[in-house]
């Protein structure tokens, strides 16, 4: 397929379809968890969901989507397995990510097609050496979500100069190490990748503050936005779908469970708050999620914005967090069984929050500065 036949194929503004992707990926959740990646087929309905291409320019046949659109796409997939869902979200951002590269390392990543699936460790790791037409490359680089089923792997180095630097890695030239053995989101596959004196030329390399800037005016509102604004949604969004899917899972058990005295939990004044505060937490936490991917996709982002973004991401996973920690309590001994789906999202979720991106006294200081001098500002 041309890229001609792209720019007129796309359905730009579309959201990722996810009715046979969360089909799968519920079947299949148990055996997600179980291999530790994901199954062939949940990765073949992840593919065809259109995650991969939802945020690539539409000049190369993507979609140009919405965060909003992403940010309820993703959270569906998470009610039936997160690990899925995660990796749906990274997929995802990796390819807004890769969208900086120069123009003829986009058209050898994309000229073929939008739907390339992307892993990524971008934490500085490794070791960099500058050469004539790019760098080389050597060391681990831990955490690369569905590395095992993804073409490239974008990695993230300090070249000399120092400059923080991304680089664009195919899959035939790295080693990929079975390291994932996680206590949560245990299907996401979040190996380690090797590499010994790999070459990267220039065109699949660019620097970290372009993407932290986002692109020039002109471009779609999903490439624009600085980075700080939906960073932290990619990693939050399965949260809010792995919470919801808890409370759910809950209801249903707890709708027909007889307690130990023989009256209908149901009933139960303490099942009843339990059940009451977690939905309240989890349509709080969505509530953020939904502002933050509005401004993202909007026009006027200012300093606030930028301060207030990575707040709310951490501040939705603390509530979230706190609400599959209630259901897991108020469950009693079935919710913690192996296969219980209400466990599985209470050891996801929680593993999820501590990511660095959602800590909150790693966001804290930026909001409260931005605050204060602006109240300073004022008296």
């Amino acid at each position: 397929m041309t890229v001609a036949a792209h720019a007129v194929t796309t359905d730009a503004g579309a959201a990722p379809d996810t009715a046979g992707l969360r089909a799968v990926a519920a079947r299949c959740a148990e055996r997600t968890e179980q291999e530790r990646r994901l199954p062939a087929e949940v990765v073949e309905a992840l593919g065809a969901a259109g995650f991969a291409r939802h945020l690539v320019p539409a000049r190369w046949g993507g979609t140009e989507g919405s965060f909003r659109a992403l940010l309820d796409a993703v959270a569906e997939v998470g009610e039936s397995c997160a690990s899925t869902a995660w990796n749906a979200a990274v997929h995802a951002i990796l390819g807004r990510m890769v969208s900086h590269l120069p123009e003829q390392g986009l058209r050898e990543i994309w000229g073929e097609g939008p739907d390339e699936l992307f892993a990524g460790s971008i934490a500085p790791a490794g070791e960099v050496t500058e050469v004539d037409g790019g760098h080389r490359l050597s060391g681990r680089w831990p955490f690369a979500s569905g590395v095992d089923h993804a073409s490239w792997t974008l990695l993230g180095a300090m070249a000399p100069g120092p400059e923080y630097r991304f680089f664009m890695v195919p899959r035939a030239h790295y080693r990929i190490l079975d390291s994932w053995t996680n206590v949560g989101l245990g299907g996401t596959g979040s190996n380690s990748v090797l590499l010994d004196d790999v070459f990267v030329p220039g065109h699949l390399s660019y620097p970290q503050a372009a993407l932290m800037a986002g692109a020039a005016a002109g471009q779609a509102a999903c490439r624009r936005v600085p980075f700080k604004l939906v960073n932290g949604l990619t990693f939050v969004a399965p949260v809010l779908g792995a919470a919801r899917g808890a409370l759910r899972s809950s209801a249903a058990r707890l709708a027909v469970k007889t307690e130990i005295n023989g009256g209908a939990a149901r009933a139960n004044p303490a099942v009843q708050t339990a059940l009451a505060r977690a939905g309240a937490e989890i349509d709080a936490a969505q509530l953020l999620l939904e502002r933050a991917a509005a401004v993202a996709d909007g026009e006027a982002a200012g300093a606030l914005e930028r301060a207030r973004a990575p707040r709310d991401f951490a501040f939705a996973a603390e509530l979230l967090g706190a609400a599959v920690d209630r259901l897991f309590r108020i469950g009693g001994a079935r919710s913690q069984t192996t296969s219980d789906p209400v466990q599985r999202a209470w050891r996801d979720v929680n593993c999820a929050a501590g990511h660095a991106v959602l800590q909150f006294g790693s966001v804290a200081g930026v909001f409260t500065t931005h605050l204060m001098d602006g109240v300073h500002q004022d008296v």
